[in-house]
């Protein structure tokens, strides 16, 4: 069975070798590639000198960081509310929020320019009512963020209803006979029973906030610019083979200090459990 099992594994690890550990070791070796074809850290040190590239990094962290408190605190709201409650609206909810999910990208996108630009769906809407103009919407963080929203709520809440379904009913009603009220059921049963899986929605998030390109892109500003748009730049524009491969790898270090926190807590719950 040993053996068996090690002949099963092989083929899904050599296409993560391939895939993933071959391209992250040849980016960090171009990216610490200098222009005289030696080796140092000059691209490193321009990320973190050049007061440009400082602030796509902050505006990256910032749009992530904002993104995801958000689509959290919406995704669980809607996934709880379907989990606690009956009715027309609930169902509403179930057969319409996962249709953002089979719409690409760019058709998204493009739609959100025709509902939120200056001479967009909503802005006629409010002339012709009298309004005045509306302020910029998108073509700056409001609007990456918007499309963020778009993007990552529906499989949030797909995530988070899955792990909210499986709270037995029983505990809730067994807190309730005791006196519990509905914020501290939530703070001491709900979330330490959705826990894993809530940390599960906060690095899928984050990993597609911080490595997308087609809104950020689109519907982004000038400057400062999100890392995966300032890497298209850098690499097709500027043709910096080396610099683009020390973004990129940088963005890579950013999704592993999350990715680590996740392992961390993943292992230290199969610690206590064993």
């Amino acid at each position: 069975m040993g053996i068996l099992g090690l002949l099963l594994v092989i083929p899904s690890f050599l296409l993560l070798v391939v895939t993933v550990v071959v391209p992250i070791i040849i980016s960090f070796k171009e990216s610490l590639t200098n222009k005289d074809g030696g080796y140092d850290l000059s691209n490193y040190k321009y990320l973190f000198t050049d007061k440009l590239m400082r602030s796509n990094i902050i505006f990256t962290l910032e749009v992530t960081i904002i993104s995801v408190i958000i689509v959290l605190v919406i995704s669980y709201s809607l996934a709880a509310y379907m989990r606690f409650n009956t009715g027309k609206i609930v169902t509403w909810i179930r057969n319409m929020y996962m249709i953002p999910i089979f719409i690409p990208s760019v058709i998204a996108t493009y739609g959100l320019i025709q509902l939120l630009g200056n001479h967009g769906w909503i802005s006629r809407w409010v002339l012709l009512l009298g309004g005045e103009a509306m302020p910029r919407i998108i073509f700056d963080m409001k609007g990456i963020i918007i499309a963020n929203l778009w993007f990552n709520i529906p499989f949030t809440t797909m995530l988070l209803g899955s792990a909210l379904s499986g709270v037995p009913n029983s505990i809730i009603e067994s807190a309730k006979d005791v006196g519990a009220g509905k914020l501290r059921i939530f703070i001491r049963f709900i979330l330490p029973l959705t826990y894993k899986t809530l940390l599960v929605a906060v690095t899928f998030v984050f990993m597609g906030v911080i490595g997308s390109f087609t809104a950020p892109f689109l519907i982004g500003p000038n400057a400062p610019q999100m890392l995966g748009v300032s890497m298209e730049q850098i690499f097709g524009v500027f043709q910096d083979k080396q610099l683009a491969a020390a973004v990129a790898f940088f963005t890579f270090l950013l999704c592993s200090v999350m990715g680590y926190f996740y392992i961390r807590s993943m292992i230290k719950e199969e610690s206590v459990r064993s």
